[in-house]
């Protein structure tokens, strides 16, 4: 039998996780129409409901990717899965407003640990050519969740009731975890039956060291392009958590969708994600290698992020609802087709603290979900139109777009709060 290499069987280990991480996220959005009704909820309401996931997986965030640093990804795996399936189940037994938001942000605590440590097992297991590829399809996943989620959760939410969705998930969750736990490793060499060869490439090419140490957050936090990355994240998380979150109710509610209608606008708005996924992956790698380190990075995020804000303005402003859609579907690609290089730029500037620094960046990625979960419903409410808070989500979005120009992802971070410069990823595959 031909051999299969481990690190491509971890990459569908963690391709599963992001799936299953979107399946439960998207869950509330898309049968958010059917709570809303029951609970008699505002959309400011229902906005504070959104908030507390994100809110929850700020705050946690950071504190995920130091523990996943310092213990490893995979006991972090099992507690953290095991945690939200628990309260994903537990959506599903809320009574009112008051539980929900409870609910939501217990749930937001345990998915706050996925993304940093899945970049800490993508530097363990893959050499630093192929991280771009891998993150790639790290990040399908969340869009392959996404877009069957519409697909099964309608017709059980309309068989069974909005409820019936978060039991099921939860069920799927405690299976990853029994995957994880029978299967799942730390490190290449702890893996049985791992080719030597296989094993020395990946040791010679990754980008995680033995040799280097950790370093307190409050060193990281000196290095200049992590706050210049951490701000761009904050704004580019306005028009994810929009597509996430609100995207479902704006259809139905702003534009009149039917429940049947909104499930082929939202398939396609995440198929549409991973096909700029795929691009964006490939495009990258070639980039770095072509242009650099430095402008390969810059032109993922600043041609990604503007498209993507200028498409969410065009949404907003066409009265044909058609048109919106297509448009919102075109900057879905647009943000996929860019947000791995932001997770990239963190494995190039982290290295062997790539964990802490990519939940640097998620924790103010999740304020800016927060803070869009809150002001889209509230400005929805006072306005009574949905488009008004797309004109917000856009021009944010173009803002952290600027901030590309002055993220460098050749300063790593080292002790003393010092920055080197290094070629990255381009040394690698140069």
């Amino acid at each position: 039998m031909k051999y299969f290499p481990y690190r491509y069987r971890v990459l569908a280990f963690l391709c599963a996780l992001t799936t299953l991480t979107y399946l439960d996220r998207i869950c509330i959005s898309i049968v958010g129409v059917r709570i809303k009704n029951e609970f008699s909820l505002s959309n400011e309401q229902f906005g504070w409901v959104l908030a507390a996931f994100a809110l929850a997986y700020a705050v946690f965030e950071i504190p995920s990717g130091l523990l996943g640093d310092s213990i490893g990804p995979r006991k972090v795996f099992i507690r953290i899965v095991l945690w939200w399936s628990f309260f994903t189940a537990l959506t599903g037994f809320a009574t009112g407003l008051v539980s929900l938001i409870a609910v939501r942000f217990l749930f937001g605590m345990g998915e706050s640990g996925t993304y940093p440590n899945c970049l800490i097992t993508v530097s363990r297991w893959f050499p630093a050519n192929e991280t771009g590829r891998a993150l790639t399809w790290v990040g399908i996943g969340s869009q392959i969740g996404s877009a069957i989620a519409p697909l099964i959760i309608i017709p059980l939410a309309a068989s069974y009731g909005w409820r019936m969705p978060f039991y099921v998930n939860a069920i799927i969750g405690v299976a990853w975890v029994l995957w994880c736990y029978y299967w799942f490793k730390d490190f290449p060499w702890q893996m049985k039956h791992i080719a030597p060869k296989e094993k020395n490439d990946i040791e010679q090419g990754c980008r995680h060291r033995k040799e280097q140490h950790l370093i307190s957050l409050k060193l990281i936090l000196k290095n200049k392009t992590v706050w210049a990355v951490m701000c761009m994240y904050f704004c580019f998380q306005w028009s994810n958590y929009f597509f996430v979150a609100w995207m479902p109710v704006y259809l139905q509610e702003g534009r009149h969708f039917t429940e049947q209608e909104t499930s082929p606008v939202i398939f396609s708005l995440f198929i549409a994600g991973i096909i700029g996924l795929l691009a964006g992956g490939f495009f990258s790698d070639w980039i770095v290698k072509t242009k650099g380190l430095k402008t390969g990075r810059r032109f993922m995020g600043i041609t990604g992020m503007g498209m993507c804000g200028s498409m969410i303005l065009l949404a907003a402003f066409f009265a044909s609802n058609e048109w919106s859609a297509i448009c919102l579907i075109a900057a879905n690609f647009s943000y996929s087709f860019a947000v791995m290089s932001s997770y990239a730029v963190c494995a190039d500037i982290g290295r062997n603290n790539t964990g802490t620094v990519t939940g640097a960046m998620n924790f103010f990625g999740q304020m800016g979900a927060f803070f869009l979960a809150l002001s889209f419903g509230k400005l929805a409410d006072i306005t009574h139109s949905y488009n008004y808070p797309l004109y917000i989500v856009s021009f944010v979005t173009l803002a952290g777009c600027c901030l590309w120009f002055i993220i460098d992802p050749t300063k790593q971070v080292e002790a003393g709060g010092k920055e080197n410069t290094t070629t990255g990823i381009s040394e690698s595959i140069a």
